[in-house]
């Protein structure tokens, strides 16, 4: 257990660079913040134990009212199911009672090869009873054991799911990484791309992955695509490369703004206009480009040429599309070059780094914005569909997707 000085020292750390580097777009008053630090600061100190203590600093960092921040050691098991299983949660209100449902299912996950179906409701894990608002406890390199009903059925299946070992790896926090694109025809013209993850740390990882697979629904005469972002948990720069295949030309995608820049203001006419990068060298030169001043850029697409299903795309979202997937969504939005469809997305799209705090512990911290380009932002709010389609518990756990079909419908 850590003594009293190396909580101190914690803290001071963690004050320090909220105050440095938190992008603060929530207005936050921080020196009533750093206050609030100051008087906790004893109390936490002398912690009965180290559990106590973490509660306390998420407690603080909580008010904050930020995405992407956190307080963790690095062999921490994942707070959120679809980081350990591979499958989403929907709180659902079932004969007055709050339930959780199964929304999303990644293929290929923990969740996936164990026969956990979307629309069914998750009764408990390992015994314990599972209802919302807390998310059940999923542990890395066990078993757990899953009591799971239909909606309108009171039989109950038991499900054995077998979470991989996993370790923290800078400078991401520890989970099992889904599958990053599946794909397939729904019809002889009609393409889907399910985008669960945007795997590498750059994109570039993701992007062939990508390539593959548009070329592969393209010579099987996909001329209408549907870009499935349900569930969608963020990840790398990848859905740059995404969206590059919506138009044919470089147009902005949006543009992220620094703390140093967002405190002495800024024109974005006068930001850099970059491309992503397509190569490991091209972000290397970007890298070195970048390093000797403010980080601050609009992203631009990065020019793929005509797409035979350019003006016949549809993008699917939901409450848990986050973070990138939030990006390329909004991008499709504004420039109506596809529409939207299903619910309001997370709204959690700031861009954090992680910072070394001593004693193991390690702090998740947004750094920099992300803004459209007509400078709106989503962080807090989510993007809002073109057309709102809700799904049925009943007809997901039968295998009918209701968002997927109002998609078909429109682009047939």
């Amino acid at each position: 257990m850590l003594d009293s000085t190396a909580r101190y020292k914690i803290i001071s750390r963690i004050e320090t660079l909220v105050l440095k580097h938190q992008f603060n777009i929530g207005n936050i008053d921080l020196h009533e913040w750093r206050r609030e630090v100051d008087e906790r600061t004893p109390v936490l100190a002398e912690a009965e134990n180290d559990s106590v203590f973490e509660q306390g600093i998420h407690g603080l960092l909580a008010r904050l009212k930020s995405s992407h921040t956190d307080f963790y050691r690095s062999d921490r098991n994942p707070t959120k199911p679809e980081h350990a299983i591979g499958a989403t949660l929907r709180s659902v209100t079932v004969l007055d009672t709050q339930r959780w449902m199964f929304l999303d299912v990644f293929e290929d996950s923990p969740a996936a090869r164990s026969g956990v179906t979307p629309g069914y409701l998750l009764k408990s894990v390992n015994g314990i009873p599972a209802a919302p608002p807390e998310y059940p406890a999923f542990r890395f390199g066990e078993e757990h054991q899953l009591t799971v009903q239909p909606p309108n059925n009171p039989k109950t299946q038991n499900i054995v799911v077998m979470v991989p070992a996993r370790k923290a790896t800078r400078p991401r926090l520890p989970f099992v990484e889904p599958k990053s694109v599946s794909y397939r025809m729904l019809t002889k013209r009609v393409g889907i791309v399910k985008i669960a993850y945007f795997s590498g740390m750059f994109g570039i990882r993701f992007s062939k992955v990508l390539d593959a697979a548009i070329a592969s629904l393209k010579a099987q005469g996909c001329d209408r695509l549907i870009i499935d972002l349900r569930g969608c948990i963020g990840g790398s720069l990848g859905f740059a490369r995404l969206v590059s295949y919506m138009c044919p030309g470089r147009i902005p995608i949006g543009y992220d703004i620094t703390r140093k820049r967002q405190q002495r203001g800024y024109d974005v006419a006068q930001l850099p206009r970059v491309p992503m990068p397509d190569t490991r060298v091209g972000v290397l030169f970007r890298l070195t480009q970048f390093s000797v001043r403010d980080k601050s850029l609009v992203l631009l697409t990065q020019g793929l040429g005509e797409q035979p299903f350019h003006g016949h795309m549809a993008v699917l979202v939901n409450e848990k599309t986050s973070s990138a997937g939030e990006m390329a969504a909004q991008f499709a939005k504004d420039t109506k070059l596809a529409t939207l469809i299903g619910q309001k997305t997370a709204g959690l799209v700031l861009g954090a780094d992680v910072f070394d705090v001593g004693y193991g512990y390690t702090l998740y911290l947004p750094v920099f914005g992300w803004y459209s380009p007509s400078g709106s932002y989503n962080e807090g709010s989510g993007v809002v569909p073109d057309v709102p389609v809700d799904i049925d518990p009943v007809c997901l756990a039968e295998g009918k997707d209701t968002q997927l079909n109002k998609a078909l419908e429109m682009l047939q």
